[in-house]
């Protein structure tokens, strides 16, 4: 590694909130003597640097300061305090559409771009072809940027920001745009800027990228630096950030030896610590009712974001209505498409679930091994059986839940095969 290329020293950001209009008026002419504003700190006393050579995340949840400190860095916005020493070029891939001019087609764009970061008309023209052959736009390079599709746009953009020369290298969100193939090919060019020693300063919500790319990851809550260290160290300590924020006490014990009763009644469900699927198809004829969920990873904790190749579990409590003789228990991964990748039941799997009378509760657990490729999928639920030769569904969450699997290798397909591969010389 380098010198540094960015240190920033007891960064602080403050936004003055008014609740009337009239206060800021007043404020901005000296009128009023008492403070008639709030102060929100969206940055303080944030402290870090990122050395030449060096990919490094940040991340956090929404309101946590990413977007602030990439402005500050980029000089988009001012700290309120702090000082900030930057050594290299910057380009920056941060919101959709900044820098660019609606009205101006996207090679107009490519050349605005190119004479605000200082370059010449010719310079420009000799980078054009590579810039070209990045965007893979087309035509629609003459075209105004307005009418460009947003994974057109990012496409365009990245093209320009990594052909112009920067040292430092920073990106937001903008990524999540664009398709698959061209997240490839972003990444690899990623790795090729570190061989050459430029600094990336990356931001995502893609907890699966920074695990794979970044060499170090800065974690950011509510404005402060909580932490930084390797990418494992702070997915995990984000993931029980992400719990923490839903109940500040430890946490439960989701054996099903303690009283889910109990759990329930302080207003501690299970499902009280996950975002639950706001669109989710909730249907069947309520003999058996599924009234609370988690998925709880390999240390025990609550959490949506299993690490691949870890053993996790899937827990459902069910409340019976009805009395229920053999009760099929379900569970289904499927991806953000809508296939179903993988499931299992108790039928299947030979568990004898007996009769259960009306009143009772059955804990469900599935514990599995997670060798999916890494990404977003979506957990299903339900509680079926039979009457005689009748197939009855008696409760059925589809997409109940989100899970993130967090992976550093990825292999062909939706699963890995765990192949071991020997190559000897003859």
């Amino acid at each position: 590694m380098g010198g540094e290329a960015i240190k920033l020293e007891h960064i602080t950001k403050i936004y003055k909130l008014y609740n009337r209009n009239r206060d800021r008026l007043k404020d901005s002419l000296g009128l009023t003597k008492k403070k008639c504003y709030t102060e929100h700190y969206a940055l303080r006393d944030v402290s870090m640097e990122v050395r030449e050579g060096e990919m490094v995340g940040i991340i956090g949840v929404n309101g946590s300061g990413k977007s602030t400190i990439l402005k500050i860095i980029t000089g988009v916005l001012s700290p309120s305090g702090g000082t900030m020493q930057i050594n290299g070029r910057i380009s920056a891939l941060l919101e959709l559409g900044a820098g660019f001019n609606m009205e101006y087609t996207g090679l107009e764009n490519v050349y605005l771009n190119g004479t605000m970061m200082g370059f010449s008309e010719e310079e420009i023209k000799a980078r054009l072809p590579e810039i070209l052959e990045f965007a893979d736009i087309g035509e629609f390079i003459n075209q105004p940027v307005k009418t460009y599709s947003s994974g057109m746009f990012v496409r365009l953009a990245f093209a320009v920001a990594i052909n112009i020369d920067p040292e430092i290298l920073i990106v937001d969100e903008a990524l999540a745009v664009g398709d698959v193939f061209f997240q490839a090919k972003c990444y690899h060019k990623f790795e090729e800027f570190k061989k050459m020693g430029k600094t990336i300063l990356f931001v995502s919500h893609d907890l699966t990228s920074i695990a794979k790319y970044c060499d170090r990851v800065i974690l950011l809550n509510k404005g402060v630096k909580l932490a930084e260290g390797s990418p494992k160290d702070m997915v995990n300590m984000y993931k029980k950030l992400l719990v923490h924020q839903l109940d500040e006490e430890t946490l439960e014990d989701v054996s099903g030896k303690s009283s889910i009763g109990e759990h329930t009644e302080n207003g501690k469900a299970w499902k009280d610590h996950f975002e639950v699927n706001p669109t989710i198809l909730d249907y069947g004829e309520k003999q058996a009712e599924i009234v609370d969920f988690a998925i709880v990873d390999q240390y025990g904790q609550f959490s949506s974001i299993i690490e691949k190749g870890s053993v996790c579990q899937v827990k459902a409590k069910v409340h019976f209505h009805s009395r229920v003789a053999n009760p099929i228990f379900t569970i289904t991964i499927r991806n953000k498409q809508g296939t179903d990748i993988t499931g299992t039941n108790t039928m299947f799997e030979r568990v004898e679930t007996g009769i259960v009378e009306a009143g009772e509760d059955r804990i469900v657990t599935y514990r599995q091994r997670i060798d999916l490729q890494g990404g977003d999928y979506l957990i299903s639920l339900g509680c079926t059986g039979y009457v005689g030769d009748e197939f009855k569904v008696y409760h059925r969450l589809y997409d109940l839940v989100g899970m993130t699997v967090l992976s550093d290798k990825d292999t062909v397909g939706f699963y890995d095969m765990n192949s071991e591969i020997t190559v000897e010389k003859v």
